[in-house]
């Protein structure tokens, strides 16, 4: 009661903040476009072109893959799922116009958002359309319980991803002292300042912060200044996974640089491996929460059938990004025959705080904020291959953050 009464307060707040920007969206903070007849559109904002974009097509296929699956056996209370799917560039004002598009297409949810500032931007249009928001990737802390409160995250956010990162690098790399990359934005700022939060009850030590921002693809600056800091560990936080990710672990690897380079959580997946080089980039350590044909994934089966259909549909498995496109779906489909409706609301409530058994994921738990809680797992590059080493189990109370 006390979320939703928080809700109801903070959309009136931004209903008036944004005031006449989507004048044609007839909705409201509680409204709903859908009229219960035909399909159920499903709304997607991801990057489709610039640096992100290969990723974004990623995300899309693994959505309408899933809504396909979801279709094949019979929809969502008898109907099925429309997939309507809106360019944002990586760019917060385009996101926006995407957002207000979707608006005018009378969609019953959003799904995605890659980048932080973006998907911070687009909130306010959809609390004021009544929109619900599945935030698939971003991990910036403000994106849960401010300007949407009824948001769903389904990727892990920074607070998780920096106790994961303070955990291995404390009782795995047995570090003293590291040093930042961090992109500068709304996302690496975000990590940054919940990696040195977390590292203070470690008693390592942080030394030089460098900055980049999230299209650049040369790190041969800050990363001379990175060699010269005397650092056990570096630690990334870079977001563009198909060209400045792979371009800082393959220029990291040829600077010769003596620190571990541990990069932030979801940022390195087996194609940033490949672009990066393979084996060129051995060494290279991170963490992540999924991996389709490891345990326990294989023993889902939603997942060993998602899997299977993406990777008719694509060509190759399903990454973690993938697999929580697929969540996002998986899991609103759930909450909305839960609930017996589409609204924003009610679809919000069946999920924030709830379970879900056989979901692409398994059986998963949402905190109470609309954070999905998963199992976090460390790796290496070895071989020019990502190799699972163990889980790190993250606190109830850090998910909760």
């Amino acid at each position: 009661m006390k979320r939703k009464m928080i809700s109801i307060a903070l959309a009136a707040v931004v209903m008036q903040m944004v005031g006449c920007a989507n004048n044609n969206s007839g909705g409201s903070s509680s409204g709903n476009q859908d009229d219960d007849s035909g399909p159920i559109k499903i709304g997607v904002i991801v990057p489709l072109s610039g640096p992100a974009g290969p990723n974004g097509k990623h995300v899309l296929k693994a959505i309408s893959t899933k809504a396909e699956l979801i279709n094949k056996a019979g929809g969502v209370d008898g109907r099925k799922l429309k997939i309507v799917s809106k360019d944002d560039q990586s760019d917060p004002a385009t996101g926006v116009s995407a957002a207000n598009a979707l608006v005018n297409e009378k969609v019953s949810v959003v799904m995605g958002g890659w980048n932080s500032p973006v998907t911070l931007a687009i909130q306010p249009v959809l609390v004021r359309a009544g929109i619900l928001n599945i935030t698939t990737i971003p991990q910036n802390a403000s994106i849960l319980g401010k300007a949407d409160p009824d948001a769903v995250r389904m990727n892990a956010g920074n607070a998780a991803g920096a106790y994961a990162a303070a955990q291995y690098l404390d009782k795995s790399l047995k570090a003293k002292r590291i040093s930042m990359l961090l992109e500068n934005d709304a996302y690496g700022n975000d990590a940054g300042t919940f990696l040195g939060k977390q590292l203070k009850s470690t008693g390592i030590k942080v030394g030089s912060k460098q900055k980049f921002g999230y299209t650049d693809t040369d790190f041969r600056v800050p990363l001379s200044k990175l060699a010269r800091d005397g650092s056990d560990v570096v630690f990334s936080a870079n977001a563009a996974e198909s060209s400045g990710m792979p371009a800082m672990a393959q220029q990291y690897a040829k600077a010769g640089i003596k620190a571990v380079h541990f990069a932030a959580l979801g940022t390195v997946s087996p194609k940033v491996v490949e672009l990066a080089g393979g084996a060129k980039v051995d060494g290279l350590h991170s963490a992540d929460l999924y991996f389709p044909k490891e345990a326990p994934f294989t023993s889902y089966p939603k997942n060993n059938e998602f899997v299977a259909a993406f990777q008719k549909a694509a060509g190759e498995a399903p990454d973690k990004y993938a697999a929580l496109g697929a969540e996002s779906v998986d899991v609103w489909a759930k909450a909305v025959e839960k609930a017996g409706t589409t609204d924003r609301d009610k679809v919000s409530a069946a999920i924030h705080g709830q379970s879900f058994k056989d979901t692409v994921l398994g059986d998963v738990k949402f905190t109470e904020d609309g954070q999905l809680i998963s199992r976090v797992y460390a790796f290496t590059v070895a071989k020019g291959k990502v190799e699972v080493e163990r889980e790190i189990p993250v606190p109830a109370s850090v998910w909760e953050q």
